[in-house]
């Protein structure tokens, strides 16, 4: 592999982790976006998402619940169900032209997600009780999409948890690295059952995404604020997620 074509995607992995472990992801939507813009080989993308996910999650779920940062109630609540989801997921095999329709709708509605939670704010008011039966529904939703295609989660958790007013930001940034964590390790879990093959240059963005990670993490827990780099964001999330919708 060219020089080039390891410290490009090097760099911008270490960016995509910092940004997105300051708000406790891990990035899973950042990576297939710039997977998708430098096209990776689709086989690759799935477990390559998930192995970073890990790295990245680890980290934040550390940090995030060490400042105390986190709600065991809710986390509860939505893995019980999502984690054998996800393992499912993970081990379903579905063709590249699919995966490729799958992961572009996802990214275009991660962009829209990302936008509502730093954009629209609830209500200021006590977060109130989370039912258990809508943390388990969602979270088995949330299991079996973030194993098809590759993904933690929690691009979808937080928004959920903010908007409903069950926690405030910083402890559903906690929630989410947690959940993201775990979903990814079971995800991965059931994708190696079915196939074992790992991108063999993974080391470098390993690398990159745990330097990204810490930097993130430990930016995330005091005062950061990320507006400007978010928008900037979507507009990736929703260029990349159109290439992968107009390649088929």
């Amino acid at each position: 592999m060219a020089m080039d074509n390891i410290i490009i995607p090097f760099f911008i992995f270490f960016l995509i982790s910092t940004l997105y472990s300051s708000v406790g992801h891990a990035g899973a939507s950042g990576y297939l976006a710039v997977m998708a813009l430098l096209s990776f080989s689709p086989e690759s993308i799935k477990p390559t998402s998930l192995i970073l996910n890990i790295a990245v999650a680890l980290i934040a779920s550390i940090k995030f619940i060490k400042e105390g940062y986190f709600d065991k109630k809710i986390f509860y609540s939505f893995i019980i169900t999502s984690l054998p989801m996800a393992y499912i997921g993970g081990y379903i095999s579905i063709d590249s032209q699919s995966f490729k329709i799958f992961a572009g709708y996802f990214l275009l509605l991660s962009a829209l997600l990302l936008f509502i939670k730093t954009y629209i704010k609830p209500i200021a008011k006590e977060p109130g009780k989370i039912k258990i039966i809508y943390g388990l529904v969602l979270g088995a939703g949330i299991g079996i999409l973030s194993g098809l295609i590759g993904v933690g989660g929690g691009i979808f958790l937080s928004p959920i948890i903010i908007m409903a007013n069950w926690t405030d930001v910083k402890k559903a940034s906690g929630v989410s690295a947690l959940f993201i964590l775990c979903n990814s390790i079971a995800a991965l879990m059931g994708h190696l059952t079915y196939f074992q093959k790992i991108d063999p240059n993974i080391i470098y963005w390993l690398i990159a995404v745990c330097i990204g990670g810490i930097l993130g993490s430990h930016l995330g827990t005091n005062k950061f604020s990320n507006k400007l780099v978010t928008t900037l964001l979507f507009i990736v999330l929703i260029s990349a997620g159109l290439k992968f919708i107009v390649s088929n």
